[in-house]
């Protein structure tokens, strides 16, 4: 696979450059209360406007299609001189950005409020690639995705990954070719999006652990009682219940008569609800830790929203103080675990369906839609502009 990326650009002196980032940031009172996913994309902005780019911004917030990137505008403010475009249809949106000075960002309204962009609507994507010569990919969250933004524009303009998105597709490469001993840590819910993964792995791992819903679908495939646990729609095919490699947790937490009580796997009553690994369990994988030479982790152990996140919390300190290389990722997985301990880690993955699409298919469609996109020419850098009033 042959990713272009900012190294391959050339000379952008005066090009229009659409930069299409990780915007979807928490808001709080109209204010952005975590801006790390902002704050990342501040290296590939300075990239380019350093060689003379204007750089036109893209990218969503939430699932509210009303939901506006004013905080976010705010926030850039603080960097870079930002406009904000209200209006990504309306025919004074070329002429605002054409007028926006050298070294300002001009930031284009939440994506999500035009049905265009998750239908991937043709003339959604060619609006957008009218406003740029070229086009940068610096949101991996989104790549599994078939939206205007992410495989509409590349088809119209020359496109690139941009640092961030060159930095994920480089670790979680690694994890092909991985050292050993290998460990694979795999927890969360959804067997259904997991299984891939297992598939993928199972003969590349030394050792995967399956935790969290996951392990209870795996219980049950085993015809243990799982009691009231929460399951997944589907259950673990034969083969892989069968697998060597596949480690469970031996103890588990239940919530009995509403205490916490740590049991055998195969001790949970009718009544109970499993939540989280045990500490024998625990202790368990802190052995396999210290062996491994390269981690691979995804999904919590436990119910962390419900305060199970003993399991979680303690594997990933151990995981940040090993001296193996370490990638993790998943929404969930890092919001049971606190920034000191994520700055410890090798590399932290801000995709979460992404990074298991990604891993399950050493692709996506948007990484495969920068390597099939036009080739930068003096031709392709210059679009017809849309018509607007009839976009």
């Amino acid at each position: 696979m042959s990713l272009r990326t900012l190294q391959d650009i050339g000379d952008i002196a005066g090009k229009r450059v659409l930069l299409r980032g990780n915007l979807n940031v928490p808001v709080a009172q109209s204010q952005v209360v975590d801006p790390f996913r902002i704050e990342m994309l501040i290296p590939t902005i300075t990239f380019l406007h350093d060689r003379g780019a204007k750089v036109i911004l893209c990218g969503h917030l939430g699932r509210d299609a009303t939901a506006t990137l004013e905080p976010v505008a705010r926030y850039l403010q603080d960097h870079v001189p930002t406009v904000l475009v209200r209006d990504i249809m309306s025919p004074n949106a070329a002429e605002t950005i054409s007028y926006v000075a050298p070294g300002t960002v001009v930031l284009l309204e939440n994506l999500r409020r035009y049905e265009g962009e998750e239908k991937n609507d043709s003339t959604f994507a060619a609006t957008l690639a009218s406003f740029a010569d070229i086009f940068v990919q610096d949101d991996f969250s989104v790549c599994h995705r078939s939206h205007a933004s992410v495989v509409g524009v590349p088809k119209l303009l020359p496109s690139y990954a941009g640092l961030q998105l060159e930095q994920e597709v480089t670790q979680l490469t690694k994890a092909f070719t991985p050292d050993h001993p290998f460990l694979f840590i795999l927890g969360g819910a959804k067997v259904e999006t997991k299984l891939p993964l297992l598939q993928q792995f199972k003969d590349t791992a030394d050792t995967l652990f399956v935790g969290g819903v996951l392990a209870n679908d795996f219980f049950k495939g085993m015809g243990k009682e799982v009691g009231i646990s929460t399951l997944s729609n589907e259950h673990a095919p034969k083969e892989l219940l069968d697998d060597k490699k596949i480690v469970l947790p031996h103890d588990v937490v239940v919530e009995r008569s509403g205490k916490r009580v740590t049991v055998p796997y195969d001790a949970v009553l009718p009544k109970d609800a499993i939540y989280d690994a045990g500490r024998s369990t625990i202790a368990d994988l802190l052995g396999h830790i210290k062996r491994a030479k390269f981690i691979l982790w995804n999904g919590p152990l436990g119910y962390c929203e419900a305060g199970y996140c003993d399991a979680t919390q303690t594997v990933a300190a151990a995981i940040a103080a090993s001296p193996a290389y370490s990638v993790v990722g998943g929404g969930d997985t890092l919001a049971a675990v606190s920034d000191e301990i994520q700055l410890e880690m090798d590399f932290v993955s801000t995709g979460g369906g992404a990074m298991l699409d990604f891993l399950a298919n050493k692709t996506l469609p948007g990484i495969t839609a920068i390597v099939e996109s036009i080739a930068p020419s003096p031709l392709a850098a210059h679009q017809t502009p849309v018509d607007h009033q009839t976009a």
